[in-house]
């Protein structure tokens, strides 16, 4: 199940791993994006913690790590292509996967709903 940061990124996890993009709520907001610069393969973080940049024509954004863990997996596409995030925020446009160890950190974030229900 799919769930939802306050910063308007969408975490989906599978066996400890958590993908992690931005919504098409952000992507919009954002405009055209033309420049990603993504965390380091095998980085470890703390939820919080500065990991990726978007730039687009509007603006400047940071992404931050919404748990603690371990960086397994960028997605080169989208620096090669940042418009990929415009195209498909929630599909190819994911940013960085994130090892975590305990997946029941995610109850802590909103649902679909809840999160329709922030940007409504």
């Amino acid at each position: 199940m799919t769930k939802y940061t306050e910063e308007h990124e969408w975490l989906d996890e599978e066996d400890g791993v958590v993908t992690v993009g931005i919504t098409e709520h952000a992507a919009e907001q954002l405009g055209d994006i033309v420049f990603i610069e993504l965390p380091e393969m095998g980085a470890t973080v703390s939820k919080g913690d500065q990991v990726a940049t978007i730039e687009s024509v509007k603006a400047a954004s940071d992404i931050l790590a919404p748990l603690d863990g371990e960086i397994v997996e960028i997605n080169e596409t989208i620096v090669d292509n940042p418009a990929l995030v415009n195209e498909d925020p929630t599909g190819e446009g994911w940013f960085f996967r994130i090892k975590i160890e305990d997946p029941s950190a995610l109850d802590e974030f909103m649902d679909a709903d809840a999160y329709a229900e922030l940007i409504g």
